[in-house]
């Protein structure tokens, strides 16, 4: 399938790398010589998306800065309540650009250029979470019940005897006409919504009208939230 745009969620400084992020954002931390952001752009272009919205907020004029000398059409947007929001605050940032076909990805994860491509592939019409299937949940995991093909549940606090997945943080709308947006007003309209990590937007849709599971069982992708992650993605790729 063709994705017509991705939204990347940059946000956040990435407190847990410090001193790395000490003046600038977490996205523009270099992995094997290229920034974070860089390996996704990459891995984008591989997979044909050639609309890509970075949304950024710590240190934005560093960001700004460094998407411009890319020169390659890729845009940025400013989440000014970064601070005092979780994540769902930077999906509102990009909320005009949520139907039809689109991917919503987490800024701080890389993954080998082709990931992306092959899962594209096989998101099917509605809402897809990309997942990987786990033995034992690690800290900070986005779990998730997947139950016949289907996100039954998300969150970092459910069952790990029930929930036998991670999120990669790979959302991809298909076909979307105004479903993932309805439901990110619904959960940021409530009280404390500008609190919830964007993930409980797919919670919502998958206890509704349900969220298709685009299941990753391969090892060439990771999370960067610590300095031992980076020595982990080097072990990986040894």
């Amino acid at each position: 399938m063709t994705i017509d745009k991705a939204i990347i969620l940059s946000a956040g400084q990435g407190s847990r790398l410090l001193p790395l992020t000490a003046n600038m954002p977490k996205c523009l931390i270099k992995i094997d010589g290229k920034a974070i952001l860089d390996h996704q752009l990459d891995a984008l272009k591989a997979a044909g998306v050639d609309h890509n919205v970075v949304v950024g907020g710590y240190r934005f004029e560093k960001l700004a800065a460094h998407v411009e000398a890319r020169n390659d059409g890729t845009s940025v947007r400013l989440n000014p309540f970064w601070l005092a929001a979780s994540s769902i605050s930077s999906v509102w940032a990009a909320r005009d650009l949520l139907d039809g076909d689109f991917a919503l990805l987490n800024g701080d994860t890389v993954y080998a250029t082709d990931l992306l491509a092959k899962g594209f592939a096989a998101c099917k019409p509605g809402l897809n979470l990309f997942v990987q299937p786990i033995a034992e949940a690690e800290l900070d995991d986005m779990l998730v019940e997947v139950e016949d093909g289907m996100v039954r549940d998300v969150g970092k606090t459910l069952s790990p005897a029930q929930a036998r997945y991670r999120s990669l943080g790979i959302i991809v709308g298909r076909e979307d006409k105004g479903l993932y947006r309805a439901a990110l007003d619904t959960v940021i309209s409530r009280e404390g919504g500008i609190l919830n990590f964007h993930h409980a937007i797919v919670a919502e849709i998958a206890r509704q009208d349900g969220v298709h599971a685009i299941v990753v069982d391969r090892d060439d992708w990771i999370e960067i939230d610590r300095p031992e992650d980076i020595a982990a993605w080097h072990d990986r790729r040894a």
